[in-house]
């Protein structure tokens, strides 16, 4: 299965979430239903990648023959561009979901979902500038927003379908129509995946769309995740046939799944492509292992 010699592994431990093999592609991959280190690195850039994988897998399942993680090699937060940090560090305790820090004009930043807490990462992300929101996309990725908004004397979002997931949240979505929560950020909600589900857009560049939809490394396109949609199929469709058309960004940022940058007129495209195929969904038994990452 190697074709260059390593000694990292991965323990028994794997969830088979993804998030490795999104950081480290052809270096990590799935085999029987979980994640396999395929082959060595051979240069520095693999051997970063495989840090990257090693430091976000929620149940740190990817190590090095030593066992121990340098933490001098942590790359988190990592830059996807000049506005957006991918926050790594993945918690088991919200689905192992990516996590993001959006840079905002002033110089503040807003947290998109939440990475596992820790007071020493709370302090790496606050490095980067304050953080003034903690944006909850869905009830799923809830666990650490309180401690992360209370660490950053930061509002916490939620909608209303899935208020209960945090119910002492500071400000609360409501209905189905996009509100502007700041200069350049809009809270569209899209109930399907979950009923409170809230894609969040940003100065028309920038989609982080929770579990809605993602980018499919299997596919090379935006697709659903039709078998793991907890609330209804059918109104994740209506959903997007309501909202497409105003949905312009060219960085797709999920939750889970990858993530993909494209012009915002092929974004729409496929973005348009997805709504139709939407349509003709129906219920499924939830099946992890169906989806297509």
């Amino acid at each position: 299965m190697t074709d260059a010699p390593t000694d990292w592994y991965v323990d028994d431990r794997c969830t088979n979430c993804d998030v490795a093999r999104q950081l480290a592609p052809g270096l990590i991959g799935e085999v029987n239903g979980r994640s396999e280190i395929l082959r060595g690195p051979r240069d520095a850039t693999e051997e970063q990648q495989l840090h990257a994988a090693a430091f976000a897998c929620p149940t740190r399942s990817i190590r090095p023959g030593t066992r121990r993680l340098d933490p001098d090699r942590d790359p988190f937060p990592l830059a996807l561009d000049d506005a957006v940090h991918l926050c790594g560090h993945n918690s088991p305790h919200t689905a192992a979901a990516n996590s993001y820090l959006l840079r905002r004009p002033s110089g503040t930043r807003m947290m998109i979902d939440t990475p596992r807490w820790s007071e020493a990462l709370a302090a790496r992300y606050e490095r980067l500038g304050p953080v003034t929101d903690v944006l909850l996309t869905h009830r799923d990725h809830t666990a650490h927003g309180r401690r992360y908004a209370d660490r950053f004397g930061a509002r916490l979002w939620i909608h209303e379908g899935d208020l209960d997931a945090a119910p002492d949240a500071d400000r609360v979505l409501r209905g189905t129509e996009a509100v502007e929560i700041a200069e350049g950020v809009r809270a569209v909600p899209l109930p399907g995946h979950t009923e409170g589900s809230v894609l969040y857009l940003a100065d028309e560049r920038y989609c982080f769309s929770g579990d809605s939809f993602y980018w499919s490394r299997t596919t090379d396109d935006i697709e659903v995740a039709e078998s793991v949609t907890w609330y209804s199929v059918e109104e994740l469709a209506a959903s997007l046939a309501r909202t497409v058309d105003r949905l312009r960004f060219e960085w797709l940022l999920p939750g889970h799944g990858d993530r993909r940058r494209l012009p915002a007129g092929e974004m729409a495209r496929r973005m348009q492509q997805l709504a139709a195929r939407a349509r003709g969904m129906r219920p499924r038994p939830v099946d992890f292992t169906a989806v297509r990452w």
